[in-house]
């Protein structure tokens, strides 16, 4: 039997990093969110986010890449792309 993984999570979703790309929800769900670290910058010796491409993306395996982009959205910061993000996310699982 194999063990189930455990995930990061935020606001009871998991979160999955690759590199500078953070998967945000459930891939059996029908939405997730995609964010990109376009750029970072020092502070206190601290490599941070601060250019973040959100993206709400279907999870439809039938739907062409480009369909797959429900919303798209650059913000300054991590906190700033999970907070929109999350609001989406939260928005589109609830009208489904």
């Amino acid at each position: 039997m194999a063990a189930k993984k455990k995930f990061l999570t935020y606001k009871g979703k998991p979160l999955v990093r690759s590199g500078k790309t953070i998967y945000y929800g459930d891939m059996a769900d029908p939405f997730v969110v995609m964010l990109q670290i376009n750029s970072t910058k020092d502070f206190n010796g601290l490599e941070i986010a601060d250019k973040v491409t959100v993206q709400l993306l279907s999870t439809d395996p039938e739907a062409r890449p480009h369909d797959r982009i429900i919303k798209k959205s650059e913000k300054i910061g991590l906190y700033n792309a999970m907070d929109i993000g999350s609001i989406w996310l939260e928005r589109a699982l609830n009208n489904k």
